[in-house]
């Protein structure tokens, strides 16, 4: 808000008004003080924490759990990274012989792993894949990460 106020105020000011009166007040006061005053120590150590507080928001990522999708009518769609895994650990339960499935969805790979209990590794990794290639294309996302699928037999 005093920001907003003080952009309006040097946006008058060149405009060829004269600056507000809480401008020009404010200018003398800090002429006047000296650098080693409390006021104007505070005042310096609170434009610092609020400019780190600015850079640590400005370099944090953002939506990054969510991934954006295809959509025809032109309106943002998004699905969360959990809720995908979810939809792809369900589709690599259906696969025969596949035990157990983990799923990590990241932004350009997703990882699957399964164990395999009854049938021949390389059968189950070439139908995991094949399935979890169809159901990656049903989320219909706008940058599909690829996938990586590892099996490992358990005969437990």
């Amino acid at each position: 808000m005093a920001a907003g106020a003080a952009l309006i105020d040097v946006v008058a000011v060149r405009a060829g008004r004269r600056a507000a009166a809480w401008r020009q007040e404010l200018a003398a006061a800090l002429a006047t003080r000296p650098v080693d005053d409390a006021w104007m120590l505070t005042g310096a150590a609170l434009a610092a924490v609020i400019g780190l507080w600015l850079l640590v928001v400005a370099l944090t990522p953002g939506l990054r759990h969510l991934m954006p999708m295809r959509s025809p009518a032109k309106q943002r769609a998004q699905l969360d990274r959990d809720g995908a895994a979810v939809l792809l650990r369900d589709a690599a339960l259906r696969v025969p012989g596949v035990r157990t499935a983990r799923i990590r969805v990241r932004r350009h790979r997703i990882l699957a792993r399964a164990d395999v209990h009854f049938r021949d590794p390389q059968q189950v990794k070439t139908d995991l894949a094949a399935v979890l290639d169809d159901e990656r294309d049903r989320l219909a996302l706008c940058h599909p990460p690829r996938i990586v699928v590892r099996v490992r037999h358990r005969s437990t």
